[in-house]
């Protein structure tokens, strides 16, 4: 455990930061596991909805620093393809 002053104000933060991030990417967990079963369901309009829910919300996480830009980007896509997918 940290001693030093500055160290702990730091480890405060840090932990601060930690539980606002679990809560950010559960969230994010969430939205996707609804959208691969609305896409495995083969409900074409849920999966359209979830989709731009669920990038949104990638991207913004992206933007709090929680994922790296490109995780988020690599994702969306990949989630989107699925749904694409599903249409055609």
């Amino acid at each position: 455990m940290a001693n030093h002053p500055s160290a702990l104000k730091r480890h405060r933060q840090s932990e601060k930061a930690r539980i606002a991030n679990r809560s950010v990417r559960a969230k994010l967990r969430t939205m996707i596991r609804q959208l691969r079963e609305a896409v495995a369901s083969g409900d074409k309009d849920a999966a359209d909805g979830k989709l731009r829910e669920a990038a949104s919300q990638l991207h913004k996480a992206a933007s709090k620093g929680v994922l790296h830009r490109r995780t988020a980007d690599r994702q969306s896509g990949r989630l989107a393809r699925s749904v694409a997918a599903l249409k055609g």
